[in-house]
């Protein structure tokens, strides 16, 4: 199985027409992929997460234009109360008519890029991944992508307007594998607010999407990211985000994994010189038969910097949810402050979660705290609802969100939380009412 499935895909790989400008990435990629190994339950970090849907499905086929219902699109897109400038991409193709012109303005696509932008492009691609790292997926995105986007916010240049990329997946009529890469690079003293928005339409999907984000924060730079994965549950999502963090940088953190029928999502995040400082917040809320897994990893690399980091899951029905969640203090990284939480609530006997909250640590002076809990609904809480006239779901619903309402409210963005209450009351099966009463109190 993980034969066939390397060689289908280093078929697509081959078969589509070559950028210039990610040939030498390309080739790369396609060498360490022929060669990796595809990680199995005996791989230390795909212990709990079995690869077996994707190794025996059929994604042979690349992403294609496709008819679709163009105000379906309009709406999975639209944030209300939130001003930004938006680029949609619909199975991998930019739609120029759901786009704003000010994203365009703001968006280089690799492909249309001019000769300085191509310099600066193979100047910081794959500038933040450790090939070294073995990251199979990784491989594969280096292998097979033949186009990509790159944001450059210059020194010194506040980009205060949300900037907001939608990746859209609808059905087709072949299983497709989808390749998708973005690069952002923030100039010394520059500021960005980016929404990563991963969704699909309301029908079965047949997909295998893998994407990298990467990220540089420069001198003094400041970046607020979401990264919000909304897709349909029958498909296939992995991810991997990867920050490098310069002198006094600041990255701010957002991520929300509602779960598919196979989710992997890792974050690395490097302090590569001293004085930086990383928030990082993280909900997942499985349902039905999903998983989800995230791996987050912390690499303290200097001296004098700091990160936070708090994920909280909740998982449902027979859903099950993975978390590893790593911090490594390096020898020359004195004076770290680091802190790692991780909360999860099972709403069932027969969900399931895995939770591995780690520090690793090689210097001496430094402050570090890390900790993981699972429970159950409060039943003295839920009955005291109930006897207050509020049903048994409500209740578990009401609860629920106040297991996760601390990370919701603190979105730097009040409109993202606003919208998300009531995809997340969807997920839980109550009605529109009930999330924008929470949304009230949110507000």
């Amino acid at each position: 199985m993980p034969e066939q499935f390397q060689n289908q895909q280093l078929a697509l790989a081959t078969a589509q027409t070559p950028l210039a400008l990610l040939s030498t990435l390309n080739e790369r990629g396609r060498s360490a992929f022929a060669q990796a190994s595809m990680p199995n339950r005996k791989t230390e970090a795909w212990k709990y997460t079995s690869l077996h849907t994707l190794l025996t499905g059929d994604f042979a086929s690349q992403a294609k234009s496709a008819d679709f219902d163009m105000n379906a699109i309009r709406t999975l897109v639209t944030i209300p109360n939130i001003d930004a400038d938006r680029l949609v991409l619909v199975n991998g193709q930019l739609r120029i008519e759901l786009s704003d012109e000010a994203a365009l303005n703001r968006i280089v696509r690799f492909a249309d890029a001019n000769a300085d932008q191509k310099d600066q492009i193979a100047q910081y691609l794959g500038q933040t991944l450790n090939d070294k790292s073995g990251h199979v997926f990784n491989q594969l995105n280096n292998a097979a992508i033949s186009d990509g986007y790159f944001v450059l916010v210059n020194r010194n240049v506040q980009a205060d307007t949300l900037l907001q990329i939608s990746h859209i997946t609808t059905q087709q009529q072949s299983a497709f594998t989808l390749n998708e890469r973005l690069l952002v690079v923030l100039e010394q003293g520059a500021s960005a607010n980016i929404i990563e928005h991963f969704g699909s339409t309301n029908e079965t999907q047949n997909s295998f999407t893998n994407t990298v984000t990467e990220i540089l924060v420069g001198d003094n730079a400041r970046l607020t990211h979401y990264r919000l994965q909304l897709m349909q549950e029958d498909a296939l999502h992995i991810g991997s985000t990867h920050i490098d963090l310069q002198r006094d940088a600041n990255y701010n953190g957002f991520y929300l994994g509602l779960g598919t029928r196979l989710t992997r999502n890792d974050v690395v995040v490097n302090h590569n010189i001293g004085g930086s400082h990383c928030e990082m917040a993280g909900i997942y809320v499985p349902q039905n038969q999903q998983l989800i897994d995230f791996h987050t990893c912390i690499e303290h690399k200097a001296a004098h910097c700091t990160s936070n980091e708090v994920f909280r899951g909740i998982m449902n029905h027979k859903s099950k949810a993975v978390f590893n969640g790593r911090i490594h203090i390096h020898p020359d990284a004195q004076k770290t402050l680091a802190e790692l939480s991780n909360k999860n609530l099972l709403l069932t006997n027969t969900a399931e979660i895995y939770t591995k909250p780690e520090l690793e640590i090689y210097a001496d002076d430094v402050k570090c705290a890390h900790g993981a809990t699972v429970a159950q609904l409060d039943e003295k809480a839920s009955f005291y609802l109930q006897s207050r006239g509020i049903s048994a779901k409500d209740a578990e619903i009401m609860l629920s969100f106040g297991f996760i309402n601390e990370l919701l409210s603190a979105t730097t963005h009040e409109g993202v939380g606003e919208w998300l209450y009531p995809i997340l009351s969807e997920r839980f099966g109550r009605s529109p009412e009930l999330a924008n009463a929470l949304a009230g109190e949110h507000a």
